[in-house]
């Protein structure tokens, strides 16, 4: 299940990628108050963040780790790169400790649960910190050779993880210099790495570290899961769809997670508009058969 402990070197340079976008977030305030935000910020951190989320969440999460599409090789290569911009790690890293999370959720071997403590108020709030970014401070680290041979074979995506490091220096500081271009001006540099790269980084952290924890702890449940993963409608908007987390955990290779009425599922969206274009396809869609033997009116399968 586990691989040894992570290296000094890269145990701290977990912490760093951690902490410093968060006290970039923590300074956001002050800085914009008053000064030093302006639309051209605000425009490049919404464009990258869309970038950087939906490859998290398209590219790592559904096509990477649960293959719910086949796709081809420049779109899994631009999928893989897009999702290092998030700076939540290397591919095959991701998708080994997501798919152990699948494989013991909210059980003993759960990266991530925020039950692993118990169900007291105090166990509880120890859970919720564990889940949410706690766990990214253990030194153990999930064996890729076993939740991730896949990838560990696939050319393409060994050569993305290799370049992680550029990856994360590039989503950093092409804000700045964009921001730097588009103002014509060093202040406009300045402002262009803070926000849409630093703070942007953070947010989108934090988005897709909620779903760990408030969505393992907080909402509904409308369909059979082996956890306690739920539906949290006011994530799903920011976390491209995958707030819609029950519906994921009781179907996880489904393309969309949003599968009832008015669920928001931009992620999905994606995918059906490359399955237009032809560079996706066996797309894994839910169908209203399968989705009445997972709803929790029908009757509970037998273990």
């Amino acid at each position: 299940m586990t691989s040894g402990r992570r290296s000094l070197a890269s145990y701290l340079t977990v912490k760093v990628f951690v902490v410093v976008p968060l006290l970039a977030l923590a300074g956001a305030v002050p800085f914009a108050w008053g000064w030093g935000l302006g639309w051209v910020d605000l425009a490049l951190a919404a464009g990258f963040f869309v970038l950087s989320g939906l490859g998290v969440t398209v590219g790592y999460h559904r096509h990477f780790t649960h293959g719910a599409f086949k796709a081809k090789r420049a779109l899994r290569i631009v999928l893989a790169v897009f999702g290092n911009l998030a700076v939540q790690g290397p591919v095959t890293v991701w998708v080994a400790d997501h798919r152990r999370h699948h494989a013991f959720s909210d059980k003993d071997g759960d990266p991530h649960s925020p039950w692993l403590f118990g169900s007291s108020p105090w166990a509880l709030a120890r859970g919720f910190w564990h889940a949410h970014m706690g766990w990214l401070f253990d030194r153990e680290q999930t064996n890729v050779q076993r939740y991730a041979p896949d990838l560990l074979a696939d050319r393409d995506i060994r050569t993305v993880d290799r370049f992680f490091p550029a990856w994360t220096a590039a989503t950093l500081l092409l804000p700045g210099v964009l921001g730097g271009l588009l103002t014509w001006s060093w202040w406009g540099a300045v402002t262009g790495f803070f926000w849409a790269g630093l703070v942007r980084v953070a947010v989108l952290h934090h988005i897709t570290w909620s779903v760990n924890s408030i969505c393992h702890m907080i909402g509904e449940r409308p369909f059979h899961s082996r956890d306690k993963a739920a539906n949290f409608w006011p994530l799903a908007l920011v976390s491209f769809g995958e707030s819609w987390h029950n519906s994921h955990h009781a179907d996880p290779t489904c393309a969309r997670h949003g599968v009832l009425r008015g669920q928001i599922d931009i992620s999905a969206r994606l995918i059906w508009f490359f399955e237009k274009l032809g560079w996706v396809w066996n797309v894994r869609w839910p169908t209203p058969q399968r989705l009445a033997k997972l709803s929790v009116s029908a009757p509970h399968p037998t273990p």
